[in-house]
C-alpha cells in the first residue's frame, strides 16, 4: 500500500513537472534587435548584409559616371540570387531588402521582377478589354533596366564536437544590360561562433 502511495506521487510530480516545463511564453521584441537563437541566417543577416552592400554599390564610380552620361538616373533590376549555402535561407526576404535600400535611396530608379512584371502585363491585357480609355494603360512602354543585380550565398561550415564555425559569404556583381560589362562587384562575410553548453549536475 504505501508502495503504491510513493509511486503515486512519483507519478503526480513528474507530471506537473513537466507541465510547467513546457508552458510556451511569448515576448514581443524590437524587430531591429539583433537575436541569434540557432546561428543560422536570419533577418539581423538578411538587413545587415543588404544595408551595407547596396551603401557600398551606391558609393562606386559607375553610378556617377552614368549619370554625367546618360543624364539620368540608372535603372536597376535585381535578377537571380541563388542560394548555394548549406542553409534554407528566403531569398525573398533578402531581395526585398535590398530593394528597399535601392529604392530609397532616391540615387537610381527600380523596375519590377519578372515574376512582378508577368502579373503587371495581365492586368494591362484585361484594361484592354474593360477599362475606358481614359484610364487604359498601353502596352509596349515600360521602362528597361540599365543594370541587374546578381549574386550568391555561399557558407563553409567547420564543426568540431558540439561547436560550429558558420562563415556565410555574400557575392553580388551588377551587371551592365547593355553590354553585359560587370560595373560593380561587392561582397560581405559573416562568421559565428555557434557553443552549445553543456548541463551540470
Amino acid at each position: 500500500m504505501m508502495n503504491r502511495y510513493v509511486t503515486a506521487i512519483i507519478i503526480l510530480t513528474s507530471i506537473l513537472f513537466f507541465t510547467n516545463g513546457c508552458t510556451t511564453k511569448v515576448s514581443r521584441i524590437d524587430t531591429k534587435e539583433v537575436t541569434d537563437l540557432s546561428g543560422q541566417w536570419n533577418d539581423t543577416d538578411s538587413r545587415f548584409v543588404s544595408e551595407e552592400m547596396i551603401s557600398d554599390v551606391l558609393n562606386r564610380p559607375w553610378l556617377s559616371q552614368f549619370k554625367s552620361s546618360q543624364n539620368r538616373a540608372p535603372v536597376l533590376i535585381v535578377g537571380g540570387i541563388r542560394n548555394l549555402s548549406h542553409e534554407h535561407i528566403n531569398l525573398n526576404t533578402f531581395v526585398g531588402d535590398m530593394e528597399r535600400e535601392l529604392i530609397n535611396s532616391g540615387k537610381v530608379e527600380f523596375v519590377a521582377s519578372s515574376t512582378e512584371r508577368s502579373d503587371i502585363r495581365d492586368e494591362r491585357k484585361d484594361m484592354d478589354l474593360h477599362a475606358s480609355e481614359e484610364t487604359r494603360k498601353a502596352m509596349g512602354r515600360e521602362t528597361g533596366a540599365d543594370f541587374m543585380l546578381k549574386g550568391q550565398i555561399n557558407t563553409i561550415f567547420d564543426v568540431k564536437s558540439d561547436d560550429q564555425i558558420k562563415y556565410y559569404q555574400v557575392d553580388l556583381t551588377l551587371i551592365s544590360l547593355a553590354d553585359n560589362k560587370k560595373v560593380w562587384v561587392g561582397q560581405k562575410k559573416i562568421k559565428k561562433l555557434v557553443e552549445k553548453k553543456k548541463l551540470r549536475f
